[in-house]
This record gives C-alpha cells, structure tokens and sequence, in this order.
C-alpha cells in the first residue's frame, strides 16, 4: 500500500502502516527543538490522518527515526545535540527515507546544500 504527499518541491510516495481499524495510516517523524512548531505541525499532519512520531533534538531524532523506520521525515536544521545536517548525513549511511527541511535557515546555500546531501524538499519558516 501507497500514499502519496504534496510537498513544495513535488508529490514524495511513500508506504503506509496499517491501524487497528484496518485504515493505512503513513507514518512521519518531526524533528525540532521548537516545541510550538512540534505542536501545531503534528496536530495538522494527525488531523489529516498521518501518524506522528516527534523529537525535540537531532540525536533523539536520528534514535527514533532508525528504530521506528518512518515514511517521511521532516527536519529542522539548527537544533541542539546534533544539527539536522549531521542528522541527514548519519541518516543516509542507514535509511533512503524522504526527508523535507522545514527550517528558518532561508539562503539558498543552505538550501542547495541540504538538497545534495539528500533532503527530498526544503520548506522555510514561517511558513502557513
């Protein structure tokens, strides 16, 4: 089973985890340090039906994303304990998860940068 998402950049098709209730539910790590962006984005995601998994640094991300093998991973990029640019790279080395920037970080080196090591999409904040 398949599910497709909208990205800025594209639609990114990824697999599908099937709930208790026979519905096929996709499965997304967030990864921020910003507790109000971990909120509204997983409540916006989970209204839409996405399962939600959240981390609020790069090395509790880089944990949860290699044991729970998520469908799309969403970064941000300046965070603590592990920045998101470590966190792709060390993430590539194990796992072709796509993977969207969602970051305040808005030159476009960074973003080009991001984009060669690997991320899928890259989304600037404040975004809406």
């Amino acid at each position: 089973i398949q599910a497709t998402l909208q990205s800025a950049g594209g639609l990114l098709t990824c697999r599908a985890l099937a709930t208790d209730k026979g519905k096929f539910m996709p499965k997304i790590a967030l990864v921020d340090d910003d507790r109000n962006i971990l909120t509204s984005v997983s409540m916006t995601l989970e209204a839409e039906g996405y399962q939600v998994a959240t981390y609020t640094d790069g090395a509790s991300g880089l944990d949860g994303l290699t044991s729970e093998r998520p469908d799309l991973a969403i970064l941000d990029i300046k965070m603590p304990r592990m920045d998101g640019m470590e966190l792709l790279r060390r993430l590539r080395q194990k796992s072709d998860v796509p993977v969207i920037f969602l970051t305040s970080k808005d030159e476009e080196i960074d973003e080009l940068f991001g984009l060669k090591m690997g991320a899928d999409d890259f989304i600037t904040k404040p975004f809406s």
